[in-house]
């Protein structure tokens, strides 16, 4: 599981069928509270928007599994939304 946050949408004129109906958010990676300069193109499963701190899930075949499929062209999907990080532990 990686922690990222939502920096914007990604659309897609042209997309495997897998993609209809699905929102993609470009997500920037996050350390704490500092970006770590890399970025993941998510699914959302949780309604997260612009701004929002993100739990995501980023291994095709547990991504695939919150869809209930076997195959399919996923691998990186929103699963949660964090309210709070505490770096004290």
């Amino acid at each position: 599981m990686k922690v990222g946050q939502v920096i914007g949408t990604v659309t897609s004129t042209i997309n495997h069928p897998f993609f209809e109906g699905e929102q993609l958010l470009m997500c920037d990676l996050v350390d704490g509270a500092v970006s770590t300069g890399d970025y993941l193109i998510c699914t959302n499963r949780v309604d997260a928007g612009t701004g929002d701190k993100v739990l995501i899930l980023d291994e095709g075949t547990s991504a695939r599994q919150m869809y209930g499929i076997d195959t399919g062209p996923i691998r990186s999907v929103i699963v949660g939304i964090v309210d709070e990080i505490d770096e004290s532990h």
